[in-house]
Parts: structure tokens; C-alpha cells; sequence
């Protein structure tokens, strides 16, 4: 019985309708922010909420059944998991900003389509080649504070007058917001060589240090999508080798009979 209904939450067709019924969940998460349609039609957006949750609860317990100690193994069962749990502490008192919290149920998605699951683990494998360039990019913006609050701290108190507020713009800048006109030629107007420094820290900053990022995501990326195709390639050919043991298994049999004649 549990090997039937693990079959069952796994196909595909089960997929597709925990897809939309997830779907159907964000958008009455997202209709009940609008006072004026919770105005018209609130008891039935919270009775859908209510209806959506109790499928949930239910999904997890037949998992919970289905898989038994193999559903704590699986990371995504457990990311599952605590979402639905949090959808159940009742949003009152010292929880009211998990009332909030409810809109990550749409998270489920990630966990239910193996696209996004590809990503997300593309994206935790990049994590540790993430965190040298994260000390690097500190570095680079200490250095930078520190030298643009010297230079010019004093003519421009509001962006550069302390450390803290050189980071902020310096982060400001790095993003290409209002670089120039905000910030740069204001400066250059007190400051005409300003450009000396604003130039080399957005290319280093910028376009250096920010696409380092995205080349150890896409190498993260395509790691992962190596390791699940030869996954599925081993899968395949360990397949293929128990279909040739059949069939030579058979005409073994065949062979037998054809000697007992």
C-alpha cells in the first residue's frame, strides 16, 4: 500500500495538481491584500485559504505515511514541511508577522518543479566559491569608504561624511543608480579629478567583481546539471544492463527447452 501511494505522489499528473493548487494560493494570498475585494468576497478567499492549507496538511501526511524515515532524508520534504507548519501557528499575538509569512507557501513551487530545484541547488553549490569573492568585494569597498571619506568627507558631509555613509553610496553607485547626475558630477563640480576614483572603483566594482559572481553561479549550474544527467545516464545504462540479463536469462530458457525436445 505505501509503495502504491508513493507511486501516486510521485507521478506527474500529482505534480501538476499540487502546481496548481499552489498557484491557486498565491493568488488568494495576493487577492486578500486588496481591502476592497476582501470587502466583496473575503469569506470565500478565506474559505479557499482554509481549503488549500487542509490539502496541504493532508499531502504531507500522506507523504509522511507513504515514504515513512525517507521523507526526513529528502531536503525539499523538509523545506515542505516546515512551510506547512508555519501556515498552521495561528497568526495571533507575538506571531502575527507569520500571518505574513503565509505567501511562502508559494516557495512550494520550487520544491514541486525540478527546473527550479536545479537552480536553487546550482545556487547553494555556489555558495562556497561565492564567499572569496564576497571578503574580496568587503575589501574593496573598506578600501574604497575609507579613501572617498578623506577625500571627500568634507565637502559632501551627507555622502561621504562618515564610514558608514561612504559604504551606502559607494553601494549606490557600484549599481549604476543615479551615479552620475546624483552623485559623481556634483562631485567633479568641487572635486574635477574625482573621476580618478569613481572611474576604476565602478569597473572593478561593477564590472570585475560582479560578474565573477555570475560566472561561479553558471559554473555551479552547470555542475549540477552534469551530475543529474550522468545520474540519469547511470540510471539508464543500469537499466539497460537488467534488461540484458532478462534477455539472456530467456533465451537460456529457451535454450533448455529446445534440448529437453
Amino acid at each position: 500500500m505505501r509503495q502504491s501511494l508513493a507511486a501516486v505522489l510521485s507521478s506527474p499528473r500529482w505534480e501538476r495538481f499540487i502546481v496548481a493548487i499552489i498557484v491557486l494560493n498565491s493568488l488568494v494570498l495576493g487577492l486578500e491584500t486588496d481591502p476592497g475585494i476582501m470587502a466583496s468576497f473575503g469569506p470565500i478567499l478565506i474559505g479557499l485559504d482554509t481549503l488549500v492549507l487542509g490539502i496541504f496538511v493532508i499531502e504531507i501526511a500522506l507523504r509522511l505515511f507513504a515514504f515513512g524515515p525517507r521523507f526526513f532524508r529528502d531536503p525539499w520534504s523538509i523545506f515542505d514541511l516546515t512551510i506547512v507548519v508555519i501556515a498552521l501557528i495561528p497568526a495571533s499575538g507575538p506571531f502575527q508577522i507569520l500571518r505574513a509569512l503565509r505567501i511562502l507557501r508559494a516557495l512550494r513551487l520550487i520544491s514541486v518543479i525540478p527546473s527550479l530545484r536545479r537552480v536553487v541547488g546550482g545556487l547553494i553549490a555556489a555558495l562556497p566559491g561565492m564567499s572569496s569573492i564576497i571578503v574580496l568585494m568587503a575589501m574593496l569597498f573598506y578600501v574604497a569608504a575609507i579613501m572617498a571619506t578623506n577625500l571627500f568627507g568634507a565637502t559632501f558631509p551627507d555622502w561621504f561624511g562618515s564610514l558608514g555613509a561612504s559604504l551606502y553610496t559607494l553601494f549606490q553607485v557600484m549599481t549604476l543608480e543615479s551615479w552620475s547626475m546624483g552623485i559623481v558630477r556634483p562631485v567633479m563640480e568641487a572635486h574635477p579629478a574625482a573621476w580618478l576614483f569613481f572611474i576604476p572603483f565602478i569597473l572593478l566594482s561593477t564590472y570585475a567583481v560582479l560578474n565573477l559572481f555570475i560566472g561561479v553561479i553558471v559554473s555551479a549550474m552547470q555542475g549540477e546539471s552534469e551530475a543529474e544527467a550522468s545520474t540519469e545516464r547511470q540510471a539508464l545504462q543500469s537499466e539497460n544492463a537488467q534488461i540484458l540479463a532478462e534477455i539472456r536469462a530467456v533465451r537460456a530458457e529457451l535454450a533448455a527447452l529446445r534440448q529437453e525436445r
